[in-house]
């Protein structure tokens, strides 16, 4: 692989969300500053919607590590799960131990009884979900009932939720109106802007290792950035196969043709045009 050519320790693209890598611009810091103050006040339910590969599962992942001993935390990745199943998956991740096949009163009343001994010990309880496009309409009006438990100061579990904009679509619908109500504060994320997307370039190098010369000129990273939206997994997988194309030539930068020759392919293979329309050169 292209690693020891270019400097580097490990792969700086990777599609795997990885921590490690984490880049907030100024729209993800502004989103989770959104979400610790919103929950923080209280708030039962809150949302970041984006297109896939914007980056939610990450900002999932640093508010999770943004809170403090205080608040115990549920992260449910996979919700495709119908009401019972969703209330026993919160359940688990709480810690506790189901006995036997429980209907969904009595998840609830196990479920209750947990977060109101959390909240005796002075804990709140935040459900973070991942994909939350995918909960049926009927796990999502679970969680709302679950939402109705509440001491007479706060809600005694407090749900965030990260999906792609179905998400929206599906609170839109008359069914969810009653949730759609509870969601006063939210996010939505999109691509990176110009200036973010050469940083984000940058610090993902940085991280794998990389400390020599420029490794993507200015009409390359101008090309990447408008081929890819500003999407950081679709950057990903184009500056991994620029990176590959560059080593095949024995080239130690990326340079236009590597770039173009590459949003090409990716074009042709999305049977889309919109890459095909070469822009104006921009020299680096």
């Amino acid at each position: 692989m292209y690693l020891d050519h270019f400097g580097l320790a490990e792969a700086p693209f990777g599609l795997t969300p990885d921590p490690d890598f984490l880049f907030l611009d100024g729209q993800h810091e502004a989103a989770l500053q959104t979400l610790l103050v919103a929950l923080d006040g209280g708030e039962g339910f809150v949302k970041v919607t984006g297109e896939v590969g914007t980056g939610k599962t990450l900002l999932c992942r640093r508010l999770l590590d943004a809170f403090g001993p205080d608040v115990v935390t549920a992260y449910l990745l996979n919700p495709r799960l119908k009401p019972a199943a969703l209330l026993r998956a919160l359940a688990c991740e709480l810690g506790l131990q189901l006995e036997g096949k429980l209907d969904e009163h009595a998840l609830y009343r196990v479920l209750e009884s947990e977060l109101l001994r959390l909240a005796g010990l002075g804990k709140r309880v935040v459900c973070c979900i991942d994909e939350a496009q995918a909960l049926p309409p009927a796990s999502l009006e679970a969680l709302r009932l679950l939402s109705n438990l509440e001491t007479r100061k706060r809600k005694l579990v407090q749900v965030a939720l990260f999906g792609q904009p179905e998400l929206d679509e599906m609170l839109a619908s008359p069914a969810l109106r009653s949730l759609a109500s509870r969601m006063g504060f939210g996010a939505r994320l999109q691509g990176m802007g110009r200036a973010s997307f050469q940083r984000y370039l940058q610090h993902r190098l940085i991280v794998a290792g990389w400390k020599g010369h420029i490794v993507f000129s200015t009409s390359a990273t101008w090309l990447l950035w408008h081929a890819s939206g500003g999407v950081p997994r679709t950057a990903n997988l184009l500056a991994h196969q620029c990176l590959m194309l560059a080593f095949g030539r024995g080239a130690h930068a990326v340079g236009w043709t590597d770039a173009w020759e590459v949003c090409r392919e990716r074009a042709q293979m999305l049977r889309s045009d919109s890459l095909l329309k070469r822009p104006i050169e921009v020299h680096s």
